[in-house]
């Protein structure tokens, strides 16, 4: 009995002091899948292990140890419209060993199966990093390194963002920003909306003195093809945004959680409405197969702008029927500048026609001159009995052309038109 007790008693102290060693001289770092740090880790992660390949020219100073892999597929579209199907390989479930900062780390990444994310249903995850108290200060040195990675691999990027529940996940690859001037519109239409977002910014401080609530509507309405989204975003490259698109039909989406949607945007972004006016139409929102949303005007309305809605937050809405939105919905406050990008006018038409064949070695200055010109009465709005061309329809005409065929066929696209 006494041997027993002895080697109860000894093993007890053995955890405890395990145990107690391990507070002293370990610290853990824990980040879960829920915070922004989850996908920058894994990235770095999987970049410097592939940097520390046998095939690198170059020996990178972390290296993963680790048997226990999982594959990210990612799809890269480029400009020409093709795509490529990339395999990223980084640390599944389990416990893995690397190398940073001359300090060796363990991680373990663990996946609670048994519960989900109740909205993306999606298992949750938690990652653990541990290593020498004494190398504690090495944490937000590699936390700071995959935040900047991850940022690099986006910069001169734009970042499309959509509703996944309640939370806002990117959407495809990031794409190209887009130049402000690349998109024609009529004169003094880019230049106004571009100001006014650029003083709202400004103005923070403004509206906090006046205790008027931070935030900005803007409407653009007009044809389609006319370049609305385009401009959008085109806009928001140009001022390092992102953009949050928000699709009002999506099945399962109710006033409390477009309320939670609109109130919790990421910083930096425009918030994307599309055709408004096919969602509440009637007051009654219905996607194409018939479902009917469970989201309300009146919900709408007050996520816009009620008591429960969020601040600091810039808000684009588009739409082809001006005519059939709620005066409700329109009203100051809830839009607060309505600007209409309407069909290609004479001015708009030079421009492109300028754009696409003015740095062609073979048009001679003249003749780019002249080319305009007659673009610029074709466009005319008193010809061809008041009909208009959209700026869609003249891109795709000088795509197809060059600029003697363009202003030859330019009259027979408006005759298709007419007909």
């Amino acid at each position: 009995m006494g041997v027993g007790v002895g080697l109860t008693i000894l093993r007890q102290g053995l955890v405890f002091g395990t145990t107690a060693l391990r507070r002293r001289l370990l610290v853990s770092l824990e980040v879960n899948n829920k915070d922004r740090a989850y996908e920058w880790f894994l990235a770095w992660l999987a970049h410097n292990a592939q940097s520390a390949a046998p095939t690198s020219s170059r020996r990178a100073e972390s290296w993963l140890r680790s048997h226990q892999l999982s594959v990210e597929t990612a799809v890269e579209q480029r400009s020409n419209g093709s795509s490529s199907v990339l395999f990223r390989l980084v640390a599944g479930p389990g416990t893995h060993w690397f190398k940073y900062g001359g300090a060796w780390m363990q991680m373990k990444r663990e996946r609670e199966t048994r519960s989900m994310q109740l909205m993306s249903g999606t298992p949750w995850e938690t990652v653990t990093v541990t290593t020498l108290s004494r190398d504690r200060h090495l944490f937000s040195k590699l936390l700071t390194e995959a935040r900047d990675l991850a940022l690099r691999g986006q910069e001169g990027k734009l970042v499309i963002r959509t509703a996944w529940g309640i939370e806002w996940k990117p959407f495809g690859q990031p794409r190209r920003k887009r130049p402000l001037h690349s998109v024609v519109l009529d004169t003094g239409v880019s230049e106004k909306v571009e100001q006014d977002v650029k003083a709202f910014l400004q103005r923070r401080q403004w509206y906090a003195d006046r205790g008027i609530p931070y935030r900005r509507g803007y409407l653009l309405h007009g044809p389609p093809g006319s370049g609305k989204t385009s401009y959008i975003q085109a806009l928001a490259g140009s001022l390092s945004y992102d953009i949050c698109l928000l699709n009002l039909s999506e099945r399962g989406l109710g006033d409390d959680k477009l309320n939670h949607l609109l109130s919790n945007a990421p910083e930096r972004s425009f918030i994307l409405i599309e055709d408004v006016d096919a969602a509440f139409n009637k007051r009654v929102q219905t996607s194409e197969d018939g479902y009917q949303s469970s989201v309300t005007f009146s919900g709408f309305l007050n996520a816009l702008d009620g008591v429960a809605s969020g601040e600091e937050r810039i808000i684009f809405m588009t739409t082809n029927h001006l005519g059939q939105l709620d005066p409700a919905l329109i009203r100051p406050g809830r839009v607060d500048l309505s600007m209409l990008v309407d069909h290609a006018s004479p001015t708009q038409a030079r421009t492109l026609f300028t754009r696409f064949y003015g740095g062609s070695e073979s048009v001679q200055p003249e003749l780019v001159e002249r080319m305009g010109q007659q673009v610029e009465e074709l466009t005319a709005k008193e010809m061809y009995d008041g009909k208009e061309i959209s700026m869609a329809a003249l891109q795709g005409l000088f795509i197809r052309n060059n600029a003697q065929d363009a202003v030859k066929t330019l009259p027979e696209l408006f005759v298709e038109r007419r007909t």
